[in-house]
């Protein structure tokens, strides 16, 4: 007991940390059981009372960004990125979101979608601040991304049957311009006779978490697994002069 309060108390910065990332995560897919594994993880990662980095200051009166066609530039936070010709590229809440699972308070904290009107696969997009104290790393960044599968797939089983077959692919770390570490994980189902992916990259880069969702919704006629990758290709983080 007492180690553990030790841990809790130097652990601010981590706790500070998770106040962000775990709370994207749980308004988005993930229930209780997964959360308590990544908060167990953090608070043994040790103690560091120094700041690494100075406050991120974000100026929430700025708009998102600007989109042009299916191009966005970012202006509250440093990053681009474009759609094929058949996506739609807004900072709205597309309408379909909530029938896919995820809850509108969460969806309210991703700046931008990007999305197929005709199969409603999509991706979202959500910076945040990382907290001063916590120091990242790529073996940190795919070990929390990992943790978050089992909580997602009870998730899913409690929303569509216990007996949903799910399917999981390894944790990978994966490259996005302007980006120190990130890393996926993805996890796809049958259900009403459509494939279903469901994936997640968790990402930093100085000084923000960048927290990337993403649904396939398979569909006879359309490629929408190499859309999202090209889309992902475009993503970019640009250094703020």
């Amino acid at each position: 007991m007492g180690s553990f309060g030790t841990v809790c108390i130097c652990s601010r910065g981590v706790l500070d940390f998770l106040h962000i990332s775990l709370s994207t995560w749980r308004r988005n897919m993930v229930k209780i059981k997964g959360l308590l594994i990544i908060l167990i993880f953090a608070l043994l990662m040790g103690c560091d009372k120094s700041p690494v980095r100075e406050e991120a200051k974000v100026d929430r009166s700025l708009p998102v960004g600007k989109i042009a066609g299916n191009q966005f530039a970012g202006i509250r936070y440093p990053f681009k990125i474009s759609a094929p010709p058949h996506w739609k590229v807004t900072t709205e809440i597309p309408d379909f979101m909530e029938e896919l699972g995820y809850g509108r308070d969460g969806l309210k904290s991703s700046q931008l979608f990007l999305f197929n009107p005709l199969t409603h696969s999509n991706l979202q997009i959500d910076f945040q601040p990382a907290g001063r104290h916590v120091k990242f790393s790529q073996a940190m960044i795919e070990a929390l991304t990992s943790m978050m599968t089992e909580g997602t797939i009870s998730e899913f089983k409690e929303d569509y049957g216990k007996d949903l077959q799910v399917e999981t692919d390894p944790t990978e770390p994966i490259s996005l311009k302007g980006v120190q570490y990130a890393a996926k994980k993805y996890v796809t189902f049958p259900l009403n006779g459509v494939k279903r992916e469901q994936g997640w990259i968790y990402a930093f880069t100085e000084p923000y978490q960048i927290f990337i969702l993403y649904v396939i919704l398979e569909k006879e006629g359309t490629n929408d697994r190499e859309d999202i990758k090209k889309i992902l290709d475009s993503f970019e983080v640009i250094e703020k002069k």
